[in-house]
């Protein structure tokens, strides 16, 4: 069991004990469906499961200060009277005789998590807890927030084992200022939040929010804040986010541990955050973590006020972080221009301190957002008619939206591999099943009339191979696969596979060609099959649908690459497979294949085949078993700066490709269709 999942039934103990509005969905039903929902599906029994320890005083120490600590333990001897007064100190808290014992659990919980992982007795994990943490500060209870269970746990793996880098991602939508404050100085954490923001005008309504705060002294640049000024972003806003933001600064930054405040108000049907993301994009988010810092993912519950959608959504990332291929996104995968206009913010705010954003080319700062508490619209108390109403919309809205989930289920067999001449040497991960068998006779031979080069017996034999692993694939019983290819017939067996692949029910077909495989002169430029040739002699857009770059030659350009082109048009083309040809010559490192291969999985839905030529060392072929398999990529090494040449090459092609394909467009003014 690789996944934790951390739990206290006595977190469910603290509840609001008078009316209030504001605070009062905020509840224990949070924690009682979700984990409902998640036994429910089965993923609960497939979990280690480990029951939350109360933090002790000197780990809440780590963050708090002693009074406030101290004024939190009488919390326990108060009357409600008195709990009443005491919470209306705060901003949007209560408390309750049981809140401090539910507090220390919730942090707790997330040093139990921490421990576990970087122990390795276990791979990943969530904590499912209550009261969430990233609105709270050292001396202040803030936003439903007690203790900062996500700062305690960072703070814990530097104190305890030495962690010099930490990336902390707040997916919540709200602000986690809390954890901005606590570690705005300190260049051994990266914190990254996107939040609702309206240009000030949505709680906490603070100017720190915004993407010019970056950090301070030291920090600078350690702080990544990513407002969003209208409701209604989706599922490309968020992953175009991702592809333009996160990843590649923490790619450069290299984490050893992933801490997620996994706050689910930012899901489809919750009024809080009004907005429209799916609960499978929490699967494409966490399973894009994954590649980072070995696949080591502590993720904890933050927000999340729709009981449906929190549930939902906490299921589908624990079934990323269990390793099964996350559900094709739902929706159209154009970013709106108000979520443009804030990665070219961000962007613009964080190029001085980070070499991706350097090279790529940043416009001017866009003017500081202000907002005075005049003029800020009336908020939506959760209470009030207003919220009720949106939240029984959002309901009917997600449970349409729910029905029509392609939630595929796991293949009886996760990979499948058909090596001929590599098996003898190579060492596969366990539960990988080595494939014997061959298309029929006959099919492959009306198959093999397609080239000369397919009439030869070892070549025949291949493709008999080739062919039956993707009719494996296609009819849903391996969700990936390797298969070896022959250096003179290589692009002839890729051609076979893509017609067969469309010809078999696949609606699109995304091929990487690798190295010295041409496009087949007569592939319909139809748009079912998308061809993205690596190590091409020159970088050029043939056409929509077929393009050319060349292979960059530091990590620094092979990431460029990767993240700014490879995978927006990924997601933009959504396919059903991929194929990952590695062709003669391909010039790739085993680090770089093996990575390609982990996030090409993401956006297909785990469907891919990697056609490997058979002269490659079998190391290569048994990195990208394991990471089909659901193992974690290694380490790309130390990163180097891309080339002026490889940076050009990129720029020219995006310049070439963002119209047509939105996903590329990292700035608001290009506008165009599904702007909002």
């Amino acid at each position: 069991m690789k996944t934790a999942l951390v739990y206290h039934e006595d977190m469910t103990a603290a509840r609001l004990l008078w009316e209030d509005p504001e605070c009062e969905i905020e509840c224990p039903e949070r924690l009682t469906t979700t984990l409902g929902r998640l036994q429910q599906r089965g993923l609960q029994q497939r979990c280690l499961w480990m029951a939350a320890r109360e933090a002790s005083e000197a780990e809440l120490g780590l963050v708090h200060s002693p009074e406030y600590l101290a004024l939190m333990r009488r919390t326990q001897a108060l009357d409600t009277g008195e709990l009443q007064a005491l919470s209306g100190q705060y901003d949007a808290v209560y408390f309750h005789p049981s809140t401090f014992h539910c507090a220390c659990l919730a942090a707790g919980a997330g040093l139990q998590l921490v421990d576990a992982v970087l122990t390795g007795a276990v791979h990943n994990g969530l904590a499912l807890v209550r009261p969430p943490g990233h609105h709270s500060q050292r001396a202040a209870a803030n936003g439903f927030c007690v203790f900062n269970n996500v700062a305690i746990a960072a703070k814990h793996a530097q104190q305890k084992y030495g962690l010099r880098r930490i990336l902390i991602v707040d997916w919540d939508v709200h602000h986690g200022q809390g954890i901005q404050y606590i570690f705005e100085d300190d260049p051994s954490v990266l914190y990254f939040s996107w939040h609702r923001y309206e240009h000030g005008r949505f709680w906490p309504y603070l100017r720190e929010s915004d993407a010019d705060a970056v950090g301070q002294g030291r920090g600078r640049g350690f702080t990544v804040n990513l407002p969003w000024n209208q409701v209604g972003m989706g599922n490309a806003d968020y992953m175009a986010a991702f592809l333009h933001v996160l990843l590649p600064l923490a790619f450069e930054f290299d984490p050893e541990l992933v801490l997620v405040s996994a706050g689910f108000d930012s899901a489809i049907g919750d009024p809080e955050g009004q907005m429209l993301a799916t609960p499978e994009c929490f699967a494409h988010l966490t399973q894009l973590l994954q590649v980072l810092a070995g696949g080591r993912v502590c993720a904890m519950l933050e927000g999340g006020y729709h009981l449906e959608s929190l549930s939902e959504s906490v299921c589908m990332t624990v079934q990323a972080l269990l390793g099964d291929p996350a559900p094709p996104l739902s929706g159209t995968m154009v970013p709106q221009r108000s979520a443009l206009e804030s990665i070219q913010h961000v962007r613009a705010a964080q190029a001085p301190y980070w070499t991706s954003f350097q090279q790529q080319g940043s416009s001017p700062i866009l003017s500081s957002s202000t907002c005075s508490s005049e003029g800020r619209p009336s908020p939506l108390l959760p209470g009030g008619p207003e919220f009720k109403a949106a939240a029984a919309q959002a309901t009917a809205a997600l449970r349409a939206l729910l029905d029509k989930l392609y939630c595929r289920p796991m293949p009886p067999v996760r990979m499948a591999v058909a090596l001929t001449e590599l098996d003898a040497a190579l060492v596969l991960p366990p539960d990988v099943l080595c494939q014997d068998g061959s298309a029929p006779q006959e099919e492959t031979q009306a198959w093999a009339r397609l080239h000369k080069a397919l009439a030869k017996d070892k070549a025949f034999t291949t493709l008999g191979k080739v062919l039956y692993l993707l009719d494996g694939i296609l009819n849903e019983q391996v969700s990936s696969g390797i298969a070896a290819t022959l250096a003179p017939a290589a692009a002839a067996i890729l051609d076979v596979a893509i017609r067969y692949s469309l010809s078999r029910g696949a609606q699109r077909v995304l091929c990487v060609a690798v190295g010295q495989l041409d496009h087949p002169l007569d592939l319909a430029d139809d748009g079912r099959n998308l061809w993205l040739t690596i190590r091409g002699k020159e970088a050029a857009a043939l056409s929509m649908f077929h393009i050319s770059m060349p292979l960059p030659g530091t990590t620094g350009g092979f990431l460029n690459f990767i993240l700014a082109l490879v995978l927006p048009l990924a997601y933009g083309f959504q396919p059903d497979l991929v194929l990952l040809a590695l062709g003669p010559a391909h010039g790739l490192q085993d680090s770089q294949a093996a990575l390609l291969a982990a996030l090409l999985q993401v956006p297909a839905g785990g469907r891919v085949l990697a056609l490997v030529d058979e002269e490659s060392t079998p190391q290569l072929a048994g990195v990208l078993a394991q990471v089909l398999q659901g193992e974690e990529p290694p380490n790309l090494g130390p990163f180097c700066v891309a080339s002026p040449e490889d940076m050009q090459a990129l720029m020219h092609l995006r310049g070439q490709l963002e119209s047509q394909w939105k996903m590329l467009q990292v700035a608001g003014e290009t506008g165009g269709p599904g702007s909002g």
